[in-house]
C-alpha cells in the first residue's frame, strides 16, 4: 500500500490525542463514510503496550478498507506490527534510520515551513513530506507557521507527494488543495465534528470536491 500523487487532493486522518474502547468503531464509521487514504495513529505519552494494543485494534479497521495505516514516530513498532509505515518528525528517529527499518514500507516525514528539510526529507527516501502548521492548531504546539506557497513550490519542482497540516477544516480547507497539497492531514475537524466522524469525513470530502472545481 503506497501514499501517491493523484489528480484529486486526498484526506489523511491524524487520531485524536487520546482514545478510548469507542475509537474502534468510530474510526471504522469515518472510514465508511467517504474518501480517506490513510489513518496515522498519534498517541503521545503512553507505553508501548497501549500503543501494541491501539496498533492490533485499529490497523485492521484501515487496512480491510484499503486505507493506510501509519505510525507515527515508532518505525520500530510499525514493522512489527504490520502497519503500512510511519511518519518521523524532525525530534524523532531520523529519516535515513527510519528509511533503513522501514525497508518497502511508507516513510513520511515533516518538514515544517523549511524547503530545505523537504529536501534533506526527499534525499533520505521519505516517500511524502508534510508542510505545515498552516492554521492555528490545538491539537500539538506548532513551531512554525506555513504559507500555501510552499506547497504550489513543491507541486511544481518535487514528484513526491505534500500532505498539509495543522489547524485544517472544511472551512478554511479549499486555498491549500488549490495550492497544491496531496493530502490534508485533520485531527478535530473529523474527531470533534458536532454530528460525528462520519459527517467530519464527508464535510471535508465536499471541501475537497468544491475546491477543485474552477
Amino acid at each position: 500500500m503506497s501514499l501517491l500523487r493523484t489528480a484529486r487532493c486526498r484526506l489523511y486522518l491524524v487520531t485524536p490525542p487520546a482514545i478510548d474502547a469507542a475509537f474502534r468503531d468510530q474510526l471504522a464509521a469515518a472510514l465508511d463514510a467517504g474518501d480517506v487514504a490513510a489513518v496515522q495513529l498519534r498517541l503521545k505519552d503512553v507505553d508501548d503496550d497501549a500503543l501494541r494494543r491501539a496498533i492490533d485494534a485499529l490497523r485492521p479497521v484501515a487496512q480491510a478498507r484499503d486505507v493506510a495505516f501509519i505510525m507515527n514516530d515508532r518505525p520500530d513498532l510499525a514493522v512489527a506490527h504490520g502497519c503500512d509505515g510511519a511518519h518521523v518528525g524532525q525530534t524523532d528517529t531520523p529519516a535515513p534510520v527510519a528509511r533503513k527499518l522501514l525497508g518497502d514500507l511508507i516513510l513520511g516525514v515533516t518538514c515544517h515551513a523549511s524547503r530545505d528539510l523537504a529536501f534533506e526529507a526527499g534525499e533520505a527516501g521519505a516517500d511524502y513530506v508534510a508542510f505545515g502548521a498552516f492554521f492555528p492548531t490545538a491539537t500539538k504546539e506548532a513551531p512554525t507557521r506555513a504559507d500555501p506557497e510552499i506547497l504550489r513550490w513543491w507541486a511544481e519542482i518535487a514528484e513526491l507527494p505534500a500532505v498539509a497540516i495543522g489547524g485544517i477544516t472544511a472551512a478554511n480547507c479549499a486555498p491549500l488543495a488549490r495550492a497544491g497539497a496531496d493530502f490534508l492531514a485533520v485531527v478535530g475537524a473529523v474527531w470533534n465534528h458536532p454530528e460525528g466522524p462520519a459527517a467530519g469525513v464527508r464535510a471535508m470530502n465536499a471541501a475537497i470536491a468544491t475546491a477543485a472545481v474552477p
